[in-house]
């Protein structure tokens, strides 16, 4: 019975109205093996009781609103398990930035645009971020031109997803890789 399970922090979050809980004057009852009918709650709250049992509202939305009778702490078990599975098997994409100038050197070009690639393979997003400091702003073509060459040496293996724009002192753009590419190692 739900009176002898230990209340946790959990229950606060629990949305299934169980025995006394259930409002309805008349419940539609679904079972091992039996039709669905519809009755009172008050006798399907007695049957549950006579089989040692919890009544528990799966469907509340419902006219009349289906129950089933369940041992309720083996039941909400079964949902925490299926919900940590599917916890398990999303894959987290994290966006991760490379900061340049815009008299950025070719080495520190092509160290950053190897980096990016590690990132992409991975399965992670890239967000590139160009920089002006003070009369760097007076050029803001030079970004756009370093952004272009990023563009460039990307093109094959990633799929734009905020394409360059000027915020501020900054320029940025967030790529990604390419669908179905090598992702997730």
């Amino acid at each position: 019975m739900v009176d002898k399970v230990r209340r946790t922090s959990l229950d606060k979050f629990d949305k299934y109205n169980v025995n006394e809980g259930i409002r309805a004057h008349t419940v539609r009852l679904v079972g091992e093996g039996a039709e669905p009918r519809v009755i009172p709650t008050n006798e399907a709250l007695k049957m549950a009781k006579d089989m040692d049992l919890d009544l528990v509202e799966i469907s509340p939305n419902q006219d009349p609103p289906v129950v089933k009778i369940i041992d309720y702490s083996k039941f909400k078990f079964e949902q925490m398990k299926k919900a940590k599975e599917a916890k398990k098997k999303q894959k987290v994409i994290h966006v991760k930035e490379i900061k340049m100038r815009p008299n950025i050197d070719s080495n520190d070009f092509n160290h950053k645009i190897k980096h990016a690639k590690e990132f992409l393979d991975k399965g992670d997003k890239v967000k590139f971020t160009l920089m002006f400091r003070g009369r760097e702003m007076v050029h803001p073509e030079l970004g756009f031109e370093v952004m272009n060459k990023i563009k460039d040496s990307l093109e094959d293996m990633v799929q734009v997803e905020k394409d360059m724009s000027q915020e501020g002192r900054n320029i940025t753009m967030i790529v990604s890789g390419k669908p179905g590419g090598s992702k997730g190692k």
